[in-house]
């Protein structure tokens, strides 16, 4: 019986990781470079398209415990995430090329694991099979698995922010610096009011690719910047140039674009919160209003995509597997858990689990209580209308406590102290 992994994205190498260093020898399957999705271009594994910041690193934060959680569970992506580190305030984010060579790197180089450039098209019944293709699975496989799994498949849309070369930034046009803190890793472009009125009128009567009726089931947290604007003229103030935490010349600007290090150069800076459906030549004409941006040249345009994933409370049980074909499992932004990091922690749990069951042992459910737990009973067990979900606070109860510094910090203690314990479970399980 072979263990085979239908895609080397963030989930899928990190359950070959977990599986391949408890011995296990395993079939990573990926389709690049022979075929590409919409937005991958690079021929490595693991590649990011969407933005290079994994988000905070601080434990005050859900994003930070989930990867605090995932460091403990022994995860390639986080490590060498810090490898490949580029300075953005709080925020973990990489240089994504960096990262996805480093990472193809080290899965070559497990002697357990055994890269396949193929398609996957269909999985047998005789083989253990992950299936990690992500939420731009190749259409042939995502009709199969419509077959398989008896349910329609839901879509939502993710949006990708602009690149610009950092050289043709107007430095003079804004000044270094981050919220709510000290550092100075965000380079934030000054609008004032009439600024702000040109390129909020540009941005509303932009040409924009045009909408089919089945891409307005738009990801919440991923709305592109036209999108948030026709809320009303002052909502971009309270969302991506928000001036907020930031002041110049003692004053607070009337609303800043925040450009963050793309890598670690700084030679590539992306415009943060500006994800955009945008036709590629309304892109340069709105965005080079902003003063900075003035004779900005784009590295990388923005653009839309789309994202799929199963219903996963009908399909999967609480381990990811499904509940009619016991030998088949999914892993990543597919089941629904949403942003880098959570698929990349699924693809842990998954992968560990599977070499319990290859062991002979029980697999092992983790705590609900804790951010990776609260994410997998999330996806499996969620009743009524099924949407994604990113790892939150939420999930871990504490009764109260007034101080949200405190109740962040006790969450945290739970949420860590808990996998702590999974781990060493699941350690024992092997003897």
């Amino acid at each position: 019986m072979d263990i085979n992994i239908a895609g080397g994205g963030l989930a899928g190498v990190e359950a070959a990781w977990a599986l391949a260093n408890k011995g296990f020898r395993v079939n990573l399957f990926e389709m690049k470079p022979d075929s590409f999705s919409e937005v991958h271009k690079d021929k490595n594994l693991a590649e990011i398209v969407c933005s290079n910041s994994f988000g905070n690193m601080s434990l005050t934060t859900a994003s930070g415990v989930l990867k605090k959680e995932m460091e403990i569970l022994d995860s390639l992506v986080v490590k060498t995430a810090y490898e490949s580190k580029v300075e953005a305030g709080g925020a973990l984010a990489v240089d994504r090329v960096m990262f996805s060579r480093l990472i193809t790197e080290k899965i070559t180089a497990n002697k357990n694991i055994n890269v396949v450039r193929e398609k996957i098209e269909k999985l047998n019944d005789s083989d253990i099979w992950i299936v990690s293709c992500g939420p731009l699975c190749d259409r042939a496989l995502v009709g199969y698995l419509q077959e398989i799994i008896g349910e329609e498949f839901l879509y939502f849309f993710d949006a990708i922010a602009p690149i610009v070369y950092a050289e043709s930034v107007d430095f003079s046009k804004g000044f270094w610096a981050s919220r709510y803190s000290n550092d100075t890793d965000y380079f934030n472009c000054i609008l004032n009011e009439d600024d702000y009125d040109r390129f909020y009128e540009a941005l509303m009567s932009a040409e924009k690719v045009e909408y089919k009726e089945f891409e307005k089931n738009y990801f919440e947290a991923c709305l592109p910047i036209e999108e948030i604007a026709q809320r009303g003229k002052q909502t971009l103030l309270f969302g991506p140039l928000k001036p907020v935490g930031l002041e110049y010349n003692s004053k607070r600007p009337f609303a800043v674009v925040q450009l963050r290090k793309e890598n670690k150069e700084g030679s590539l800076l992306g415009l943060v919160g500006f994800q955009t459906k945008l036709t590629y030549p309304e892109q340069k004409r709105v965005f080079r209003l902003i003063p900075a941006l003035k004779n900005a040249e784009f590295a990388k345009l923005g653009s839309l995509h789309r994202n799929t994933f199963i219903n996963s409370p009908k399909v999967l049980n609480g381990f990811l597997q499904m509940k009619n074909r016991k030998n088949i499992f999914f892993a990543g932004q597919i089941t629904g858990v949403e942003g880098y990091m959570a698929s990349a922690a699924s693809g842990i749990y998954v992968g560990m689990n599977v070499a319990l069951m290859l062991n002979g042992k029980d697999m092992l459910p983790l705590p609900k209580e804790s951010m990776l737990g609260g994410l997998i009973n999330y996806v499996s067990e969620k009743d009524g209308e099924f949407q994604p979900m990113s790892e939150n606070f939420g999930f871990i109860s504490v009764g109260k406590i007034r101080n949200k510094k405190e109740k962040r910090k006790k969450q945290a203690e739970i949420a860590i102290n808990n996998i702590k314990q999974w781990r060493e479970r699941y350690e024992s399980s092997f003897g």
